[in-house]
């Protein structure tokens, strides 16, 4: 793996597995080009494309630029928030005769059934990003997302001790109620709020899930939420296309900048948003870094290799134990969002366009 600015966190056993807050087309990817793979084919189902900017661009190509470099053959494709697309998708890999599976689950009913399918046909299995409760697979692969909840919770203070506010009203809107990364999130945020709230140094508001992650949805929340108490002085939103969604109905009332919005995953929009103002933070998360770990053990296993992990996760309902490779999330402020361009992660043409060129030369966006 290659060294980037974030190395892989000695996160040791957690209590339950993640995020995410988080493909493109309907399509499928192949990888392993020149002579034929001497190991077992790969099969990839990644989740949508709406919900995060991520699955349609950043994990299919990092993705695949891993097991392209070993020369494994993998098929990539992604079910577009659809769970029977999921299963349909699974059974076609299954019947093509994939060695190893990996999914990142729209639920973990769907998945379980998912995985539970393959293995019994003799198919190990990883869950990538997202652990699919009682689903059993070989290996997770994530970040420690109640520690990305926790830095999103810090953020949203730091934010607004900034802004000197004063027993502030905040308001949650939390990820999708079926993603159990949403759920590690908000035990990390409301760790870091609910003592505050209790001291009255906060106001608790309106807190909120949103379905699938939807943006849309998750305006109209938002919306609703603001009539209800115009005296919302700041928002946890859990990654940047909800804060985006926040941000859109502030715009409207002219309350973007006087409102601090959290998110996460670092997206352009996202990072465009903090250098404008209108969005206290982000989390980085190093996904391709996220990518080669699962690119690995994936590669090994189709090599009918089985390799070790220093850390794992509890399975919150089987409560098995998991083992798991846990990356460490940063928090990206104004100041620091040219470290995600210095790692590489997005680039400064895509970032530094149109009216946002000043805001980067200004913030050392280079």
């Amino acid at each position: 793996m290659r060294k980037g600015m974030f190395a892989l966190a000695a996160v040791g056993l957690l209590a339950a597995g993640s995020t995410a807050a988080c493909g493109g087309d309907d399509d499928t990817t192949s990888s392993g080009s020149g002579s034929t793979s001497t190991v077992g084919k790969v099969g990839v189902i990644l989740p949508d494309t709406a919900s995060s900017q991520r699955w349609g661009s950043d994990d299919p190509k990092f993705l695949k630029a891993a097991f392209d470099a070993a020369g494994v053959t993998v098929d990539i494709q992604n079910a577009q928030g659809d769970k029977s697309q999921f299963q349909t998708i699974a059974d076609g890999m299954i019947s093509s005769g994939v060695k190893v599976l990996m999914i990142v689950n729209l639920d973990s009913g769907t998945g379980k059934a998912v995985l539970d399918k393959a293995t019994a046909a003799g198919i190990a299995t990883i869950d990538y990003d997202r652990l699919t409760l009682n689903g059993g697979a070989k290996y997770y692969v994530s970040f420690d997302n109640t520690a990305v909840g926790k830095l999103q919770g810090e953020g949203l203070v730091k934010c607004l001790t900034d802004m000197k506010a004063s027993k502030p009203v905040v308001a949650e809107l939390n990820g999708s109620p079926t993603d159990n990364n949403a759920t590690l999130f908000a035990q990390g945020y409301d760790g870091v709020l609910n003592p505050l709230y209790t001291s009255g140094e906060y106001v608790k508001g309106p807190n909120q899930s949103v379905p699938d992650w939807d943006n849309a949805q998750a305006a109209t929340i938002f919306e609703q939420m603001l009539t209800q108490n115009s005296k919302i002085k700041g928002v946890l939103a859990a990654n940047d296309g909800l804060g985006n969604a926040v941000i859109s109905v502030l715009k409207k009332q002219s309350l973007n900048g006087k409102v601090p919005v959290t998110g996460q995953d670092a997206t352009v929009q996202g990072l465009q948003n903090i250098l404008s103002g209108d969005q206290c933070m982000t989390v980085y998360k190093a996904i391709k870094q996220e990518a080669e770990a699962a690119a690995d053990l994936a590669i090994a296993l189709a090599k009918g290799e089985t390799k070790s992990v220093t850390q794992s996760v509890t399975d919150p309902e089987s409560k098995a134990t998991v083992p798991a490779v846990l990356l460490t999330p940063k928090a990206i402020y104004k100041e620091s969002v040219k470290d995600v361009v210095a790692d590489g992660f997005v680039t400064k043409d895509q970032i530094c366009t149109g009216d946002f060129a000043k805001l980067c030369t200004d913030n050392g966006v280079s």
